[in-house]
């Protein structure tokens, strides 16, 4: 609650009258939900025993994009291509680059909560695929690089329905 106090009362002579009849202005407050409030709740909401669970119109990121070793060019550059792609198509995204351990980056990541992962690895690169994971419900694809892009852009979007996916491999 804002406490406004009398500012507003007595400008719009807004007064009741107290027990003794006498005309006092009103005390006034108002009450707002705002961003804190609503990330706050959001949050008590969408979460598990591993963090937060972004829904993803008010993710602060819409996906995170890990390769899993930094020091392996070919990981870095599929990366830093599908990070730049999607950033040019309007997605949000987070490219973690850091030199940790993968399942370092993977448990950052779910404790962030962003609404997908795209994990980049040498075994699934090397069969031209990245395997998607979704952080709300656990589901892992491995998609093809080449549609990676499209198909995290119509899943964003909401384009993607339940059979959507059934072209790629669920892992």
């Amino acid at each position: 609650m804002f406490k406004l106090g009398i500012k507003y009362s007595q400008a719009m002579k807004a007064v009741y009258l107290d027990k003794d009849g006498q005309e006092r202005n009103m005390v006034m407050g108002c009450y707002g939900i705002g961003i804190g409030r609503t990330v706050a709740a959001s949050i008590e909401q969408n979460h598990d025993e591993q963090g937060i669970i972004w829904p993803m119109p008010i993710a602060p990121y819409h996906l995170m994009i890990t390769p899993v070793n930094v020091k392996d060019e070919s990981l870095v550059a599929a990366a830093e291509g599908l990070y730049r792609a999607l950033s040019e198509r309007g997605i949000e995204a987070l490219l973690d680059d850091r030199d940790e351990r993968a399942g370092v980056k993977f448990m950052d990541a779910d404790l962030i909560g962003l609404p997908l992962r795209v994990t980049i690895g040498p075994k699934r690169l090397a069969a031209g695929e990245v395997e998607i994971k979704v952080r709300k419900s656990g589901e892992v694809m491995a998609v093809p690089l080449a549609d990676a892009e499209n198909y995290i852009v119509d899943y964003i979007s909401g384009v993607k329905a339940d059979g959507y996916a059934a072209g790629y491999r669920h892992t």
